[in-house]
C-alpha cells in the first residue's frame, strides 16, 4: 500500500532506508518552524540540540534515525546529534544549524556514525515528492510500529501532512514519538509555534499505551509558504485535525494491542479537566484489561475517573460504552441500568468506546489508548535483547 501526506504538501520532499533495526530518513522542506518535545527530565541528546536550534524559528530539512535514542550519552551523544546535522547539511546543501533532528530506539547507547553517514549519502540524492520514496521515510523511523503512520489534510488552498512512529513508552505530555509535519501555507513562526502547541495539547497529549514517557519525544512542523496566506483559524483546525488522525494511529497502533480505545468526557468545567478524567482512565491498567478481555466491568471506569483528581459529584453522572455503531447506556444521573449482554457485545469489535458525562459544566475532551496484553509484556520484556 502506497501513501502520499507529507509529499502532498508543495515544496516537501522526502526519502528513507532501512537496514535491519537501523534507519534513516530525510525530509527537505525549506520554511518557517516550530516544535514541541518532551516533558521527561531525561531528554536525549537530539531535543536538547532542538530546544536551542528551534529558537531560530526556520528549518531545512530534518534528519532522523531509528534503532538507536541517543538518550542518556552525554557529552559524546550530544556531539554525534550535531554530527547528524552536519552529515544532512552536507549532503543536502543547507547550514547544519536549520537542519531538525531526531532519533529513537534503545536508550544508553552510541550511535552508529559511519552507518549513519553512509546511509545519508545514499538516499540524500533520492529525496523527492513521491508516494514511494515517502513511505520508504515513514518506514525508516519505525521501531516496535507495526505499519507506517500518514495524515494528510487538504483544502481549498492549502494542505498539511505528517507522518510519525510510535507505539510503545506512550504517555500523556508526548510519547516515545516522532512525528513531522509540514503545511504549504504561509504561517510566521511565532503563529505556528502557538497553533503545534495547541494541536498537541488536544492530540498528541491524550495518547496513553502504557504510561511511560519517553525521553525522545519530539514533535517539528514546518510551514514551505508555497501556496501563501490562509485564514488562521482554518488552518488551526487543520492542524489539529492532521495531528488528531496521527495520535489515533499511534493509539490503535500501541505494542501487543488488539482493541484502540477511545475515551470522552463530557460535561466539565473546563476542557483540560475534561482531559485529564479522560486521560486517566485511558491510561488505567484495569481498564485496559477488561477491554483486552472483553469483560464489561464498567465499574473501572468510573473508579478511575474519580480518581483524576476533579471535582464532580459521582451520583450525578452518567456513562455509554459503544462499538462506534451503536451506544448502550451504563450509568444514568448516577443509576445503574447497564444491560451486561449488550455491553459485552460492544467490547466485540477493534474498537471500544466509553462516554461519560460528569453533569458539571459544557466543556469535553476525548483520548485515546489501547488494551494492555500479554503481547505487551513479551515485546517489552526481550526489547533489548
Amino acid at each position: 500500500m502506497t501513501f502520499l501526506s507529507i509529499c502532498g504538501v508543495k515544496g516537501v520532499r522526502a526519502y528513507g532506508i532501512k537496514e535491519g533495526k537501523f534507519g534513516l530518513a530525510l525530509i527537505s522542506a525549506s520554511g518557517t518552524a516550530a516544535g514541541v518535545f518532551t516533558d521527561n527530565l531525561v531528554k536525549a541528546a537530539p531535543i536538547e540540540l532542538m530546544r536551542k536550534q528551534i529558537k531560530k524559528g526556520r528549518m531545512e530539512a530534518v534528519i532522523a534515525n531509528s534503532g538507536c535514542a541517543n538518550a542518556y550519552t552525554g557529552k559524546r551523544g550530544y556531539t554525534d546529534a550535531v554530527s547528524m546535522t552536519a552529515f544532512a547539511g552536507s549532503a543536502l546543501g543547507v547550514e547544519p544549524d536549520l537542519i531538525g533532528v531526531a532519533s529513537t530506539g534503545v536508550i544508553g547507547r552510541h550511535l552508529d556514525l559511519p552507518l549513519i553517514q553512509r546511509q545519508c549519502g545514499q538516499i540524500a540524492p533520492r529525496v523527492s515528492r513521491s508516494e514511494e520514496a515517502e513511505t520508504l521515510a515513514a518506514r525508516a523511523i519505525m521501531t516496535t510500529d507495526t505499519f507506517p503512520k500518514h495524515a494528510l489534510v487538504q483544502k481549498e488552498t492549502f494542505s498539511v501532512g505528517g507522518i510519525t512512529k510510535g507505539s510503545g513508552m506512550i504517555a500523556p505530555n508526548m510519547g516515545t514519538m516522532l512525528a513531522f509535519i509540514y503545511t504549504d501555507a504561509e504561517i510566521d513562526a511565532k503563529l505556528l509555534s502557538k497553533n503545534l502547541k495547541l494541536a498537541t495539547r488536544r492530540t498528541f497529549n491524550r495518547v496513553v499505551v502504557d504510561g511511560d514517557m519517553s525521553t525522545n519525544d519530539i514533535a517539528l512542523c514546518t510551514a514551505t509558504g508555497e501556496s501563501g496566506k490562509v485564514n488562521k483559524a482554518e488552518f488551526s483546525q487543520a492542524l489539529e485535525e492532521c495531528c488528531r488522525s496521527l495520535a489515533q494511529q499511534i493509539a490503535a497502533d500501541g505494542e501487543g494491542a488488539t482493541k484502540f480505545i477511545e475515551v470522552t468526557v463530557k460535561g466539565a468545567q473546563k476542557e483540560e479537566e475534561a482531559a485529564k478524567v479522560a486521560r486517566t482512565i485511558i491510561a488505567s491498567p484495569l481498564v485496559k484489561t477488561a477491554v483486552y478481555g472483553e469483560d464489561p466491568n464498567w465499574g473501572r471506569v468510573i473508579a478511575a475517573a474519580g480518581r483524576a483528581g476533579i471535582e464532580f459529584d459521582p451520583y450525578a453522572v452518567s456513562l455509554w460504552i459503544s462499538d462506534g455503531n451503536t451506544r448502550h447506556p451504563l450509568v444514568r444521573s448516577g443509576e445503574i441500568i447497564a444491560d451486561l449482554k449488550k455491553a459485552k457485545e460492544a467490547m466485540h469489535t477493534r474498537k471500544v468506546i466509553f462516554i461519560l458525562d460528569l453533569a458539571d459544566g459544557k466543556k469535553e475532551a476525548t483520548a485515546w489508548g489501547c488494551d494492555l496484553t500479554g503481547r505487551y509484556v513479551e515485546i517489552n520484556g526481550r526489547y533489548t535483547t
